[in-house]
């Protein structure tokens, strides 16, 4: 547990400090941790058979290259990039408009409608984010919306991005815990659901603090809002084929990413959104970010050697059980150490780099695995709304550069409350998260 713990403050070290990127932290960690395992000192580093730990990395990325399960993560970002170009977003947003726009607030709760559906195609808190912007941005503007209100409804809408199945996040973790990953899909559904309502509630409270902040758009005739609602039958349609297929078992999750792939393909073309240009950068696209994800993956495997070697998941546990505490309030202390992590780090990074060293300690406490990935993506969708470093704040500055970081964060605050209250309705109320998963599969 020592040997752990060391290398688990190197880590730490190497990332903050040094700046070295997460992957490679957690790969020269990894590598070096299990060679010291093997009996590596200072005094035979030169001359030491590094044998064990070759082979243990060389498994790892020749393993997780060659894993057909992995195939389902490009083919999901492939499917989102494709709904992205193929300007969907603008017909989400005009058909939540059409429906909530005319309320108080009711641009700020189109535009986390909106995010919602876009998020259950896209898979992304930080695409959702940045295509939202440049929708729902410049309506909320034309009838005088607050700044602050109009980027925090984006912002806290990105976030579903991560939860409302398919979620790459969920793919992620099902795979680093061998946990289903259709029974994550199922478990996040709900929860999802949920965020939306709640982040609906978190704008009525600011517009009921403050009118001004959230003014009435225009109220639309039924005829047009039946029209609008015609423009989203490519994400329903999508959405239903790719989502149903999962959980009635006619599809695996991979056979429904491919299914998911090429129906955005068609979607793309026969909306003429396609050219040989912005296909070839859709695909260079996908290619940098599977690269990316698959980098920091193997990365965290070969942390997750070293660290289930060296025994620190057995200590853990029987560490709590010395202590004799009640094991949701072991739950409710991994969930600080996550609050904490994400302000320092963003979201992809906390999970791999943590996910390792809890789960074990979950499993034995005689949690779900299903169930805590669900309360762990929660939780890690705070983080990219939280200061000092809110992933999707950051990338809305990024996009809006008239709008500083600090507005943003001021805004954002009623909804992280929100996800708050949602997150220990989730951890306390396990149901909520395991109802639909059960019904379908258990």
């Amino acid at each position: 547990m020592t040997i752990a713990l060391i290398g688990f403050a190197i880590l730490l070290v190497l990332i903050i400090v040094v700046r070295i990127p997460i992957a490679f932290s957690m790969g020269i960690v990894g590598f070096g941790g299990f060679a010291v395992l093997q009996g590596l000192t200072l005094d035979n580093i030169v001359d030491f058979r590094w044998t064990s730990s070759l082979s243990m990395a060389s498994k790892r990325i020749i393993d997780t290259a060659q894993e057909y399960s992995l195939s389902v993560i490009p083919l999901f970002i492939l499917m989102g990039n494709l709904v992205t170009k193929s300007g969907l977003s603008q017909e989400l947003y005009r058909a939540s408009y059409a429906f909530l726009g005319h309320k108080k607030g009711g641009l700020s709760m189109a535009t986390v409608v909106a995010c919602g559906g876009f998020s259950a195609i896209c898979g992304s808190s930080l695409a959702t984010s940045a295509t939202m912007a440049k929708v729902a941005m410049p309506p909320m503007r034309k009838y005088g919306y607050a700044d602050s209100l109009a980027t925090a409804s984006i912002a806290a809408g990105g976030t579903l991005g991560i939860l409302i199945p398919p979620s790459v996040i969920l793919v992620l973790y099902g795979l680093m815990t061998e946990t289903s990953i259709r029974e994550l899909f199922a478990a996040g559904f709900i929860p999802g659901f949920i965020g939306i309502l709640m982040y609906l509630g978190a704008v009525k409270y600011t517009v009921w603090r403050d009118p001004s902040k959230g003014p009435c758009g225009d109220k639309m005739p039924w005829p047009e809002r039946i029209d609008a609602l015609k423009g989203v039958w490519g994400v329903l349609t999508l959405f239903t084929v790719v989502m149903g297929g999962i959980y009635l078992g006619v599809f695996t999750p991979t056979e429904a990413a491919g299914v998911g792939a090429g129906g955005a393909f068609i979607i793309a073309l026969a909306r003429k959104s396609l050219t040989i240009r912005t296909l070839f950068e859709t695909l260079s696209d996908t290619a940098r970010t599977t690269t990316m994800l698959f980098t920091v993956l193997i990365g965290a495997l070969i942390f997750s050697d070293f660290i289930n070697r060296a025994g620190l998941p057995a200590d853990l546990f029987t560490l709590v059980s010395g202590l004799e505490v009640s094991p949701m309030l072991v739950i409710f202390a991994i969930l600080a150490i996550y609050i904490i992590l994400g302000m320092v780090f963003e979201s992809l990074s906390m999970m791999l780099l943590t996910v390792p060293i809890f789960y074990p300690l979950v499993q034995s406490m005689g949690f779900d695995l299903v169930w805590f990935g669900i309360v762990v993506v929660v939780v890690t969708e705070i983080s990219l709304i939280t200061p000092p470093v809110g992933m999707n704040v950051f990338v809305l500055s990024a996009v809006l550069k008239d709008v500083k970081a600090s507005t943003i964060f001021k805004g954002v605050t009623p909804f992280w409350c929100a996800d708050i209250l949602r997150l220990l309705l989730i951890t306390l109320v396990a149901p909520i998260a395991l109802a639909l998963p059960i019904w379908l599969y258990r």
